[in-house]
């Protein structure tokens, strides 16, 4: 096929997906699962028209994914609308750091003995299989500012936090694996100090900083100049910008991009607080409904708040729109990839991580958290796995990690992510639908 057959191609894919989204929404397969059957279909399995390994081009892999997490995360970050002393916070925080921790261990321990792989590997599978996905994570992610869903914003924040405190158990299954033996003391210090703490820490720092300073400063700015343009770029420079100042500064990315977001939207509730009307006093209600876009034009009193509201609501509608093309386009890749990369024998592990392993660190980290246990027991369900595995597959091969074993990792991991997009897909609509008239 040529360039322009391609183009046509994507062009009637995009269109069928968009005017039938209804009816998808409604089906038993998930959007992703569509896009996962499209590109089987366009393989090698399929009619063999596409022929590509994520592993061949683990570079331009690892960037993709990377922009693509990094516009997720923050359009996650700012999504919540919630002060970071709120008690919801805590149960995102539980999965993200004691429940990582014990689902890494778990899924090491089984791999080991499972599929025979040594130790450093049998981490670096787990480093990359332990993170829930922030973008496909968007199905059960919340909606807007306004929800106040206990279980999204749980499965929300777990997703913005557990890429970040993932990646440094990776770098050290590559340390551990390029050394040949148990890490000596200087490299565990190095790794504890700045792979870990700092990445995190920083990370976290720098992001809602900027966020926080952007956001105040677009506001000042554009309020100033009676400016109502659209401000996608806001959006944009501040992903760009959290990103590539945590990445040098040798914090998480991801944690930045995701802080971002948070920041920003302190920044839209701050600017809230100081301008509200005290007669009314509707700070309580996000900026970006106060508003509508498609008239910004004739709006007569500019105040700060609108000029606030444009500027998270372009934000939100620019990240929304990269997410939905970039998570489209990869999942395709992904079912193109998985002919050379499929290994039944990985589905006994991902039977194991999605009923035993994710669901017992859940069960055990929310022991005191109050939530009823079908609250708990969807939440140790709901850990699907998607883009984020893809990029530390890239980042396991661009980091050295090569020969037939690791091409067992990259196997296993792709089998058992593609078994999470079709089978955690599946169950959300369901799930869901059972938890609200339980709760209703």
């Amino acid at each position: 096929m040529g360039y322009l057959a391609w183009t046509a191609a994507a062009g009637g894919l995009l269109l069928l997906m968009s005017l039938s989204y209804g009816w998808i929404s409604r089906a038993p397969i998930p959007v992703f699962g569509l896009y996962l059957l499209v590109g089987i279909g366009c393989g090698p399995w399929g009619l063999d028209i596409v022929n590509l390994d994520i592993v061949e081009h683990a570079s331009l892999t690892s960037r993709i994914t990377e922009i693509a997490m990094a516009a997720s995360l923050f359009i996650t970050g700012l999504k919540i609308r919630l002060p970071l002393t709120f008690s919801y916070w805590r149960t995102g925080i539980l999965l993200a750091l004691p429940g990582m921790l014990l689902t890494i261990a778990g899924i090491m321990v089984a791999a080991h003995y499972l599929t025979g792989l040594s130790w450093p590997l049998s981490l670096a599978l787990a480093a990359i299989l332990a993170p829930t996905d922030p973008v496909l994570a968007s199905l059960v992610s919340i909606n807007d500012a306004r929800d106040g869903d206990r279980l999204r914003i749980a499965l929300s924040s777990e997703a913005g936090l557990n890429d970040g405190t993932a990646l440094p158990f990776l770098m050290l299954a590559l340390i551990w694996y390029h050394a040949g033996e148990t890490p000596g003391t200087e490299e565990w210090f190095s790794w504890l100090s700045v792979d870990l703490v700092w990445a995190l820490a920083g990370g976290l720092l720098i992001g809602f900083a900027l966020g926080r300073f952007i956001g105040l400063i677009a506001t000042r700015s554009r309020h100033a100049q009676g400016d109502m343009a659209p401000s996608d770029f806001v959006a944009l420079a501040l992903i760009c910008l959290s990103f590539s100042l945590a990445m040098s500064l040798s914090a998480s990315g991801f944690l930045a991009a995701f802080a971002a977001g948070i920041g920003l939207r302190s920044a839209e509730i701050i600017v809230q607080k100081r301008h509200a009307d005290k007669e009314e006093d509707i700070h309580d209600f996000p900026a970006e409904m106060q508003i509508n876009p498609h008239t910004r034009h004739g709006i007569e009193k500019r105040t700060p708040i609108k000029s606030v509201g444009l500027v998270i609501g372009d934000a939100l509608s620019f990240g929304d729109t990269v997410e939905r093309l970039l998570a489209a386009g990869l999942i395709i890749v992904l079912g193109v990839t998985l002919s050379g990369h499929w290994n039944s024998s990985a589905l006994l592990l991902a039977l194991l991580i999605f009923v035993v392993i994710r669901p017992l660190a859940v069960f055990l980290v929310t022991w005191r958290s109050g939530a009823t246990l079908l609250h708990r027991a969807s939440l140790g369900w709901l850990g699907i796995r998607g883009i984020g595995s893809l990029n530390y597959i890239a980042y396991a091969w661009v980091h050295g990690m090569q020969g037939a074993d690791a091409t067992r990792v990259t196997d296993i991991a792709l089998t058992i992510v593609t078994a999470s997009v079709l089978v955690h897909g599946i169950s959300v609509t369901p799930l869901m639908a059972m938890l609200r008239r339980k709760e209703g």
